[in-house]
């Protein structure tokens, strides 16, 4: 097992975001997290990294609101609940967040290049450079574009591309299709299965359930915080309650 959360549960002040979550994720997994909005999804890929143990931190002593983290975390056979989110990605363990977020003033070579910065080399970023390239020949065209004139589309590319430079294990991609046209959409799918067959473990959270089903291994429902269900596509599918409650299909 690659990944192991046991009963996670984050509360900001009086609010529980995630109540006793537990997952797994296997090496060689494409697993799925979905759920309606509001139901935690993000909050768990962000504990899981290691940015809610970052955030608690920060908020220690202000009158930010505290922010509390219970559960445990292991991460290829190593407990990381408590491990600080730069030393989590040295694990191998890859957040590319929601809404793509490049450094809007960079250029895509200077994006990806940000990825890189645990590399001993230049020669090995370098060809890791060629790598994401060859996913996305697109990001070679526009290498000294500035990031922030791309269209959503090569921006979601390129947020996949940064995060593939830091040589994850397993990659967690927060809602790669938000606010991508439906050709779009598909084809940044049709890249996470690539990236999948070279070898990399994925957590995908994702609303657009219908395409989502028909690539994954397995998957989690989430709702209010709690995984409500969990299983095969076509088996969650099946449920008529889950499909129309929890899935709006």
């Amino acid at each position: 097992m690659l990944l192991s959360v046991d009963n996670l549960t984050v509360c900001y002040d009086k609010a529980m975001i995630l109540n006793g979550i537990s997952l797994k994720v296997d090496a060689g997994e494409l697993v799925s997290l979905v759920g309606p909005n509001g139901a935690g999804k993000t909050t768990v890929l962000r504990a899981i990294t290691g940015l809610v143990a970052w955030e608690k931190q920060m908020k220690r002593g202000t009158t930010g609101g505290d922010v509390t983290l219970e559960g445990e975390v292991v991460f290829d056979g190593k407990p990381i609940t408590k491990t600080p989110a730069h030393e989590i990605v040295r694990l191998g363990l890859v957040h590319c967040p929601e809404r793509r977020r490049p450094f809007r003033e960079m250029s895509v070579e200077e994006n990806l290049m940000a990825g890189a910065y645990l590399h001993s080399g230049k020669s090995e970023a370098l060809s890791d450079l060629e790598k994401v390239f060859q996913l996305f020949p697109v990001l070679q065209k526009r290498l000294h574009q500035v990031s922030g004139t791309l269209s959503g589309g090569e921006q979601q590319m390129l947020a996949v591309g940064r995060a593939l430079m830091s040589r994850p294990k397993l990659l967690c991609i927060d809602e790669p299709s938000t606010g991508l046209a439906p050709l779009m959409r598909q084809e940044v799918f049709k890249k996470i299965l690539e990236i999948r067959d070279l070898g990399v473990t994925i957590l995908l959270v994702e609303q657009e359930v219908a395409s989502v089903f028909k690539m994954t291994d397995r998957n989690y429902v989430l709702s209010s915080g709690r995984i409500i269900a969990q299983g095969k596509g076509e088996d969650l599918l099946r449920d008529e309650v889950i499909r129309k409650t929890y899935l709006g299909l």
